[in-house]
């Protein structure tokens, strides 16, 4: 068994408003509450940093195992959206939703799209950071694979 330890440095000046730092490794950003949330939007905060966290885990999943099934894959790329609900002030992550766009080169047949398909899903559950919040944040997925004309 291999252990992974990742360590992050955060530091808050004050109340709600203010304005915090973070680092982790190569991760060094200004942190606050959104502006949708009535903070004042200075860096990034940590419902952008969970989207991020699903996205960049599901991404990189995905494009593994494209590579290791030999899928001739031509572009990939990836929207992702998170909504959280608020209700009598209580702030609750819901949703992720996963729409990637994923094109294979005109060699690939419809087996192979068939096998994109199903690895579209299997990344979303592979996925280290889906798995840690799944039975908390609902998980979709709204993918667009093709194969190159």
């Amino acid at each position: 068994m291999a252990l992974h330890h990742f360590h992050l440095k955060a530091d808050w000046p004050g109340g709600r408003n203010e304005v915090g730092h973070i680092e982790s490794g190569k991760l060094k950003t200004k942190i606050s509450i959104p502006k949708e949330m009535d903070g004042p939007d200075v860096g990034t905060n940590p419902d952008e940093m969970l989207l991020g966290a699903a996205a960049t885990c599901y991404i990189i999943s995905l494009a593994a195992m494209i590579e290791r099934a030999e899928l001739p894959l031509k572009e990939m790329d990836m929207q992702s959206e998170g909504i959280v609900d608020v209700t009598d002030g209580v702030f609750t992550y819901q949703k992720i939703i996963h729409r990637p766009r994923v094109v294979l080169h005109a060699e690939a047949d419809e087996k192979d799209l068939s096998k994109l398909n199903r690895l579209v899903e299997k990344a979303e559950k592979s996925c280290m950071i889906s798995k840690a919040i799944q039975g908390n944040v609902e998980l979709e997925m709204e993918a667009d694979t093709s194969i190159t004309t």
